[in-house]
């Protein structure tokens, strides 16, 4: 079999992601699954075939699937519970996949949900996947991009209160969020990116009516992003930026916070949008949807947001042996 370029990583056992996962690599030829390795748990991912009624190969065997096993004890036998046993795996499993990455072994890494409750059950706290990834892989920062066919969002922050998000909207947090998506965007193939800035406030403040934060923080980071040669526009409302980016206007929206973002994205991307990690020393992408333990096991999960994901990384992938 050919080396492999992606690593999927399994994520909470007791969740979805190891029946999307396998489906997806069911879905894909002989040679695109030749690609995968799943870091997880060969017992949960022969229970969730079954479940599934597939007839996909488990190993190194020609056309089937390469597991990277890793033993975590006491994992429930069922899926569906709520385990910090299950958030010690999902850690593992992650860590496992980055190690991989570092060394080179795995072009990128792909990550099926995990449970945030579970994992800081498991005495390993973070807010999810991408402060994770940044803890592990020693960067001082990283960024959320959704990326879907119509429209991309890089978020200044995402997962921290409302209140603190604003004051985390400095100036020179927006203005590396605005460099960050703009590299991105060129790795990826957008020669000269199309940028807008959503505002933080109700139509921008209204010139101070609803607050200055607008002013203050959001226009000095586009003013100096445009000064390094950015084409980049904002702050623009919120209300008309993910419509005007939707129809074309724009390559990429910054959006100031989780819901600003994810919401507009949700809409319109539901199954396919792809959770992309910027700022880090590897690549990632993640389906962007949790772990439904309610379905979990029971074969109703969709897996159009695993093949999504999958298709990115592949890109990811491509764009770094170009960069070589």
């Amino acid at each position: 079999m050919t080396r492999p370029l992606i690593a999927v990583t399994m994520g909470d056992p007791s969740g979805v992601g190891a029946e999307v996962t396998l489906r997806a690599a069911a879905d894909l030829s002989p040679d695109l699954r030749a690609g995968l390795v799943v870091v997880g748990d060969l017992v949960v991912l022969e229970r969730a075939r079954d479940a599934l009624g597939l007839s996909l190969e488990l190993g190194d065997a020609a056309g089937g699937l390469r597991v990277r096993h890793v033993s975590v004890a006491g994992l429930p036998d069922r899926f569906g519970v709520l385990s910090p046993v299950c958030g010690e795996a999902s850690y593992r499993y992650i860590c496992t996949a980055v190690e991989m990455a570092q060394a080179g072994d795995v072009a990128c890494i792909v990550t099926a949900p995990i449970n945030k409750e579970a994992l800081n059950a498991a005495g390993h706290h973070y807010d999810g996947h991408t402060g994770l990834l940044a803890h592990l892989t020693g960067s001082k920062g990283s960024w959320m991009l959704l990326a879907s066919e119509r429209l991309n969002v890089i978020h200044v922050s995402t997962h921290v209160a409302l209140r603190d998000a604003i004051t985390r909207a400095t100036p020179e947090r927006i203005l590396e969020t605005i460099r960050t998506g703009h590299r991105h965007l060129q790795r990826m193939g957008v020669t000269a990116p199309r940028i807008a800035v959503a505002g933080i406030n109700p139509h921008c403040g209204e010139s101070g009516l609803f607050g200055t934060e607008d002013d203050v923080q959001v226009t000095p980071a586009v003013a100096a992003a445009r000064a390094e040669g950015i084409d980049v526009q904002g702050p623009i409302s919120a209300d008309t930026v993910y419509h005007r980016a939707y129809q074309g206007n724009f390559d990429l929206v910054v959006a100031q916070y989780h819901d600003q973002g994810h919401i507009p994205i949700k809409l319109v991307a539901f199954d396919t949008a792809v959770n992309v990690s910027l700022g880090l020393p590897i690549d990632r992408a993640s389906v962007d949807h949790g772990t439904a333990f309610d379905i979990a096991g029971t074969g109703k999960a969709n897996h159009v947001n695993m093949l999504s994901a999958l298709s990115y990384a592949r890109r990811l992938a491509e764009a770094k042996r170009h960069a070589r």
